[in-house]
């Protein structure tokens, strides 16, 4: 490990599990101070993962780590989290929008509740939280914004149709995800505030998505953890000219980690 996060502080939201809790712990043995953020605070039954097991995991690497249990999808809720963070902290250097809400199903049928909470978690609850970043960072001249999208984002030509119809709703807030990454990163570009996203080529098997489509994925469909790790640690250390982008994880991870080697 190269400590290279030493003295940086950085905020993961869905950090009880999947890819927020693995890239904690990514951050962790790098050195850096954590503030991770999730709705489930303490063990549940039916899934694993939970910021009080991620608080123990994290700091045994000599870390500070402050969790805030937090619903992403309720505004008054998530307004709470920068100004906690700030106070125990100080500052915000790196922000890891990761929680996400995979709610599946037909466009025809989509129910306004299961559309409202897709676009809070999903396109809202970034947005909130890199505005409210976004001014400290440019004061300091310095910072860094990752989002994780998904491939789901683009859609399929045709006829014939051949995109799940499932995933829809849900890829419809990941594009707006992609079109808001790409603009704050053009409004901010030259400030020193680097801000991308990283998509994975296929399914990420956390263990939301394992519940979700577990023994239906196939091999050849999945991408390993250990690269989506890879490619948001490299985007959260990239030079002050990489952003605006939405870097696809297996196809530039080796760009990326080539560009951030000491």
């Amino acid at each position: 490990m190269t400590a290279r996060f030493a003295g940086r502080v950085v905020l993961i939201t869905g950090a009880s599990r999947g890819i927020g809790a693995a890239a904690a712990l990514a951050m962790a043995a790098e050195g850096a101070d954590l503030a991770l953020v999730a709705r489930t605070v303490d063990r549940r039954d039916d899934i694993g993962g939970s910021l009080t097991a991620m608080a123990s995991a994290v700091q045994g690497y000599g870390g500070r780590c402050l969790t805030v249990g937090a619903d992403l999808g309720d505004p008054a809720d998530r307004a709470t989290i920068v100004p906690r963070v700030i106070a125990e902290f100080g500052r915000i250097d790196v922000l890891i929008n990761n929680a996400a809400a995979a709610i599946y199903g037909s466009p025809v049928t989509y129910s306004d509740k299961r559309r409202r909470l897709t676009m809070e978690v999903n396109f809202f609850a970034p947005f909130d939280l890199t505005q409210a970043v976004i001014p400290p960072m440019v004061e300091r001249g310095e910072g860094w914004v990752v989002n994780l999208t998904s491939g789901a984002a683009t859609h399929k030509p045709g006829p014939p149709f051949d995109s799940p119809l499932e995933t829809g709703i849900y890829g419809a807030s990941k594009a707006a995800l992609d079109r808001m990454t790409n603009a704050m990163g053009v409004a901010l570009y030259g400030t020193g505030v680097r801000v991308n996203a990283v998509r994975p080529r296929a399914a990420v098997m956390s263990e939301g998505a394992d519940i979700l489509a577990g023994g239906v994925v196939r091999p050849d469909q999945i991408e390993p953890m250990g690269t989506m790790v890879a490619a948001i640690l490299a985007l959260c250390d990239c030079p002050a000219d990489r952003t605006a982008g939405s870097h696809i994880s297996g196809d530039l991870l080796a760009e990326l980690a080539a560009t951030t080697d000491p």
